[in-house]
């Protein structure tokens, strides 16, 4: 796969896949909105092979899928409180875009399209071990985008258009695009900077838990395998051995992190509660994580000791988008004739 498009390649996950895939000598193609800026991706600009285009996803040029042989699409309004700020963008990013994007891709000839879904469509899981034939129950506005997305994905599968939707874990780790909404990255740098952590809902929610290095893998392993495994099929992207209950998380973090008082709250708003096996991806394509939560932990410790990351407003996702249509609306009500000054 030597052309690889990403959509959403400044984000999170975006970032690593990239420089990973850039490692690999693919040519790479990012289509971003840049919300968050340029930077994720500058120093990955200098070594060259790689294009960033500012675009959005749901009108996106048709040119940018010429000579692409995979399109891997991570663009989104990335998570639960983030997608409730606005109910219909996130449905027309997530959900409209993502449908743009793969039938301009079909219409290209581009052979292969992978979409990164989420186990939060599994939502309450009632108890039970979940695998990609589990009920969806999803509980938020985002899961359920999710949901909708890979069903209308599904309706393009053919024979020249190869669809495959990866049902990614709760991340966690370092990226040039830092995250502090996840819940190993966010209790680590509370942990750090507080030396207190807070536990919703007395901490007995299942969490699954990957890497965001072994999401990327994982991404490319479905880029390299042949079509016929990976073509109109989901996977769960994680590790069995990585589900927790979300105290554990924090014990985890408490062992990393001395002198870290964990505090449990009782009541939690966030309903989530899903343990869930990842047989499947092993079993078709050898893929299993090569990283553990306690790395994880310890990466970004060592990463706030250093200076090299911080907890800075763009770092939260929701915090960030609250106040880009905050002063949105600002700059409406104070420009006159296109123009602030």
């Amino acid at each position: 796969m030597p052309s690889v498009l990403i959509t959403g390649g400044a984000g999170y996950i975006g970032a690593v896949l990239a420089e990973m895939l850039l490692e690999e000598g693919h040519r790479v193609v990012v289509l971003d909105r840049l919300f968050f800026g340029p930077e994720p991706l500058a120093s990955l600009q200098q070594q060259g092979n790689i294009e960033v285009v500012k675009g959005d996803v749901r009108s996106p040029e048709p040119r940018m899928f010429d000579g692409i042989d995979a399109v891997v699409h991570l663009a989104a309004i990335s998570n639960d409180p983030a997608c409730d700020l606005d109910p219909q963008i996130s449905q027309t990013v997530n959900v409209d875009g993502t449908l743009q994007t793969a039938k301009l891709a079909k219409g290209a000839g581009v052979p292969r399209f992978i979409f990164a879904s989420s186990c939060s469509i599994y939502g309450d899981g009632h108890g039970e071990i979940l695998d990609e034939d589990s009920p969806k129950r999803p509980t938020s506005l985002y899961a359920r985008t999710k949901v909708e997305a890979e069903s209308r994905l599904a309706e393009l599968e053919d024979s020249d258009f190869s669809v495959t939707a990866l049902r990614n874990a709760t991340a966690y780790g370092l990226s040039p695009r830092m995250r502090f909404d996840l819940v190993i990255n966010i209790m680590t740098l509370h942990a750090y900077t507080r030396r207190r952590i807070y536990v919703l809902g007395q901490g007995k929610q299942w969490r699954p838990l990957v890497h965001v290095r072994d999401i990327a893998r994982a991404f490319m392993s479905v880029m390299s395998a042949p079509r016929d495994l990976v073509a109109g099929q989901a996977f769960n992207v994680g590790s069995s051995t990585q589900n927790f209950e979300v105290i554990r998380i924090a014990q985890m973090i408490r062992d990393v992190v001395p002198h870290t008082e964990v505090e449990v709250v009782p009541d939690d708003p966030d309903k989530r509660n899903y343990h869930v096996n990842f047989d499947k991806i092993e079993r078709v394509l050898g893929w299993k994580p090569e990283k553990s939560p306690y790395e994880g932990i310890v990466e970004i410790k060592q990463a706030l000791e250093r200076g090299k990351v911080d907890g800075t407003i763009q770092t939260r996702t929701v915090d960030y988008y609250r106040y880009l249509l905050e002063a949105e609306a600002v700059l409406r009500e104070v420009s006159y004739e296109g123009a602030v000054f």
